[in-house]
């Protein structure tokens, strides 16, 4: 067993009254047999009350997984049984309610879709740093620090000084390094990203473009916020979370943003406020970039939602 999995098992014994247990996880492995994985690993969740998303493909998983303490602790022994997973490490936190409205295990070419072929972070990635050594190396001069998240992510928080790419999908990214290349000019290139995972890939992608000195943010801003204190802490902003949440702030506390369910952005409360939001059919990001019919189809849905909600159901769109 792994420091990480010993902390992160001792993480959830001390909040086990709290909500759901979500666990974060990825792992790179040669996995041939991904697809006959599937079903089982579908059954094994549903049998245990888990919701969430796992994205399985040849060279590994990847997702974001919620449910009660005992059912978490029990997917991750079932995941770590598994030969090529054995050495997979996980990120916890809380959540108050239930984050995920259902379970997906999906099959897919990517755990990350990058789009580039022939990148292995298996063969070569860039150079971990723990959080605790994270602050001195982004504060170094002679350091370029790369956000490697999409722009809805990147506007509600951020690390003092980074680069925002300000890309729409991870599929931008290689063609926004190719493009820059002022980012040859410091011999040292520092990249995060929310649990690590795209790091993986960016930094292998880095690394294949000829850069020599790369580093990448061990655990990604979760484990950063998790671990490093809010008054040593170089991070501004909150964390955008890919479930029901939306976003997380220093310590892992749930963060004060909604999602907007017509474009998928965060929203702060101020932005509620705003003459273009509408609760499920637009807010200040959209409104502009939608037409009426579009705007009238969303209105049917929440009206939906809201029936469900007075049945005491809940609505699957919402």
């Amino acid at each position: 067993m792994t420091d990480n999995q010993i902390t992160s098992r001792s993480h959830a014994t001390d909040g086990a009254t709290n909500g759901f247990l979500v666990a974060a996880l990825y792992h790179f492995a040669r996995f041939e047999r991904f697809e006959a994985f599937r079903e089982p690993l579908q059954a094994f969740c549903d049998e245990n009350g888990i919701k969430g998303t796992l994205l399985i493909a040849r060279e590994g998983i990847n997702g974001t997984v919620a449910g009660t303490d005992d059912a978490i602790a029990r997917l991750l022994t079932h995941l770590r049984a598994q030969p090529e997973f054995a050495n997979l490490e996980h990120k916890e936190s809380r959540a108050s309610k239930m984050p995920f409205l259902r379970m997906k295990v999906r099959p897919k070419k990517e755990i990350v879709t990058m789009g580039v072929e022939d990148i292995d972070p298996n063969k070569i990635v860039g150079t971990y740093v723990d959080p605790k050594d994270w602050n001195a190396l982004i504060s170094d001069p002679e350091t370029i620090l790369i956000d490697t998240r999409n722009d809805y992510e990147t506007a509600i928080g951020i690390f003092k000084g980074a680069v925002d790419p300000n890309t729409k999908t991870f599929r931008e990214f290689p063609d926004w390094v190719r493009n820059n290349t002022g980012l040859h000019n410091k011999p040292k290139i520092a990249m995060y990203c929310t649990g690590g995972i795209r790091c993986e890939k960016a930094t292998a992608f880095m690394k294949e473009e000829g850069f020599e000195e790369v580093y990448h943010l061990k655990g990604g801003i979760l484990k950063y916020l998790e671990e490093v204190p809010e008054e040593e802490s170089l991070w501004e902003g909150a964390c955008f979370v890919f479930d029901e949440r939306v976003s997380v702030e220093h310590g892992l506390k749930e963060g004060n943003h909604k999602l907007c369910h017509a474009c998928r952005n965060p929203i702060t409360a101020e932005e509620i406020t705003s003459a273009k939001y509408e609760e499920g059919v637009s807010c200040s990001n959209c409104y502009d970039t939608r037409s009426e019919a579009d705007r009238l189809r969303y209105r049917q849905r929440q009206h939906q939602i809201a029936l469900a909600k007075k049945r005491g159901v809940r609505h699957i769109g919402s």
